[in-house]
């Protein structure tokens, strides 16, 4: 039986810009600040850190620059999927030669695919890895979805390892899980559906919350597997108001605001994606005072 990439909580980590650029000093400190705080894994380049707007050659630098500052300490994971499957097995292939330790992989956008052609395209980027792969579903951005029985056929692929499932249906996870059985892990991809997908098998999270609460959001997995379930699904409750306003504008508007606001980085966002809207930041501020965060 596998290891599982990681067990409790991936930061999917924002991507700091200063004057336009990447801004790598605000993106090591941020690396360093989450691994001191407990973080399980790090994930480059995916939704959070705006890899649709990166340029190809900022998205290698991020994924390098982010295996090398780690430096073993955590896992890194990197996005490297696409609507296009040649460029997803480019950026594979060279996420694994500099070390990457895991790929998240997106079902394509816009130009979609039917369920036989996710198997299909999955499977390539799969056989171009020697890392193994987190299929990341998330139709409302997509406008594709994976069925249970999908994933049940991917699972048998040796280097398709796991899920992020971000379709925010538990039925769904619940027929997952009884198709895959252990073959495949699952991660959830909302903060407001840890504890949910932890009771159904689940090994954790790949996080927004967990930029702007690193330690807090682990302590939800840490008392779940400690067997601490009222405890961790306290935590959950105590957490959602920060949940609701980080997604209460497209992820990462509000999650960009709150890291500028903790002074981690510029309030600085790549077109189509805007500065948040006042009315909304003020909430989300309340909100981080009301969990003791200093801003």
């Amino acid at each position: 039986m596998r290891q599982p990439i990681f067990k409790g909580i991936a930061t999917a980590l924002i991507t700091p810009f200063r004057d336009g650029q990447v801004d790598y000093e605000a993106m090591g400190r941020l690396i360093d600040w989450q691994i001191e705080s407990g973080i399980n894994a790090l994930v480059i380049c995916g939704t959070s850190g705006e890899g649709p707007t990166l340029t190809d050659a900022e998205h290698r630098e991020c994924i390098r620059f982010a295996v090398e500052r780690a430096a073993g300490r955590v896992p890194i994971i990197a996005g490297t999927g696409s609507n296009d499957t040649a460029y997803a097995i480019s950026l594979t292939k060279y996420a694994c030669e500099v070390g990457a330790d895991a790929m998240l992989v997106v079902t394509p956008y816009y130009n979609k695919a039917t369920q036989s052609g996710l198997v299909a395209s999955f499977n390539a980027i799969a056989d171009a890895s020697t890392k193994p792969l987190i299929v990341y579903n998330v139709p409302s951005r997509t406008g594709c979805g994976i069925k249970p029985e999908t994933y049940a056929r991917m699972a048998e692929h040796k280097n398709i390892a796991a899920i992020k499932e971000a379709n925010g249906d538990i039925s769904s996870v619940v027929a997952t899980r009884a198709l895959v059985g252990d073959r495949l892990d699952i991660y959830s991809g909302n903060d407001d559906q840890i504890v949910p997908i932890l009771s159904m098998g689940g090994m954790g999270c790949i996080s927004v919350l967990s930029n702007v609460l690193p330690r807090e959001t682990v302590e939800i997995c840490d008392r779940f597997f400690a067997g601490d379930v009222a405890g961790a699904a306290a935590l959950q409750c105590k957490y959602l108001p920060l949940i609701n306003a980080l997604f209460c504008e497209v992820n990462p508007i509000p999650v960009k605001a709150a890291m500028a606001a903790m002074g981690f980085c510029e309030n600085s966002l790549r077109l189509p994606l805007t500065p948040m809207e006042d009315a909304h930041r003020q909430v989300l501020l309340a909100c981080m005072r009301d969990q003791g965060v200093n801003v």
